[in-house]
């Protein structure tokens, strides 16, 4: 087996976009205090809703903005049953991602008479790639950093809007202050459902340029349950960083290129596809467990040495 490491790891970069944005978006809604299994769902409606809007306004960009829209209308969706509605959030982000699974192929159909997919019914769109100039000439790294979707460089974009947006703005401030303590931020004039609004608002942006990516990027259509578990690798990402939007997308990369190892024995081995299929989601449970251990052992060594200096 011989393997290309320039085009994988340019491949790997590629996979882990999706897995960027969906970090970043489950990282919003944790800094305020709400853990968002929704990512999920939001991520696969914004993908259907980007290749509908691109088909019937006749332009990726009118698909991109309707991809973002979709996504922040599902966000909104959920911060009203959970902040106005008062429903518990767990089950209603459950409940929404399968009627994401159901509802995306109901629409689907009512569209296309398909099930499956939109590829035969649909006008394909692709988001374009950028090939930046100068570095487009280095060797390797020109073929590994550049000629990337422009999405992907959004994704790099937004990693340092969201880290500026929570550490440099009052919202971001007002954000952290409700996610530690939401009384004692009520107390000081601070409105927890404006601020949970807002954070829904912001993951619904960031979950709609993860399914524009999806279905116009990864491939250039949609198809019945295209996010595959990669909106909970997000939430999974954003947990091991800590909430941290930098190590965020370093671990979301790491998964980007679990996924492209999957994708490349596929198609270079006889090991069985079914098996292959579980190596995103295998890295996904090993890393969760190591840095839950780093975790643990850093916790007991405070409390070792709180309870030496007592």
């Amino acid at each position: 087996m011989t393997i290309d490491w320039i085009a994988f790891i340019a491949e790997g970069i590629r996979m882990a976009t999706p897995l960027v944005f969906a970090a970043l978006a489950a990282l919003i809604c944790n800094k305020a205090g709400m853990f968002n299994m929704g990512v999920e769902g939001m991520i696969l409606c914004s993908a259907l809703g980007a290749v509908i809007f691109a088909h019937y306004g006749g332009s990726v960009w009118i698909g991109l903005i309707g991809g973002i829209l979709v996504g922040l209308a599902t966000g909104l969706f959920i911060a009203f049953a959970s902040l106005t509605g008062k429903a518990d959030l767990y089950l209603t982000c459950i409940a929404f991602n399968l009627m994401a699974t159901g509802g995306t192929v109901f629409v689907m159909y009512l569209l296309t008479g398909e099930k499956a997919s939109t590829s035969g019914a649909f006008r394909s769109y692709s988001v374009p790639t950028v090939n930046i100039p100068v570095i487009q000439d280095i060797p390797v790294i020109g073929r590994i950093i550049s000629g990337q979707s422009l999405l992907t460089y959004l994704a790099v974009l937004a990693v340092f809007l969201v880290w500026f947006l929570l550490r440099k703005t009052r919202i971001g401030l007002r954000l952290r202050a409700v996610g530690e303590n939401p009384k004692a931020a009520e107390s000081v004039g601070i409105s927890v459902n404006k601020i949970g609004y807002i954070a829904f608002s912001i993951c619904g942006v960031l979950c709609g340029l993860s399914g524009a990516f999806m279905s116009m990027s990864w491939v250039t259509f949609f198809m019945k349950n295209m996010v595959d578990g990669r909106g909970y690798i997000g939430l999974s990402a954003q947990n091991m960083a800590r909430g941290e939007p930098v190590g965020s997308a370093l671990a979301s990369l790491l998964f980007g290129f679990t996924d492209a190892l999957s994708t490349t024995l596929q198609n270079q081995t006889n090991f069985p596809t079914e098996f292959l299929e579980m190596i995103p989601y295998l890295a996904t449970i090993f890393a969760i467990i190591i840095t839950s251990i780093i975790a643990i052992n850093k916790r007991r060594k405070i409390e070792q040495g709180m309870a030496a200096k007592g």
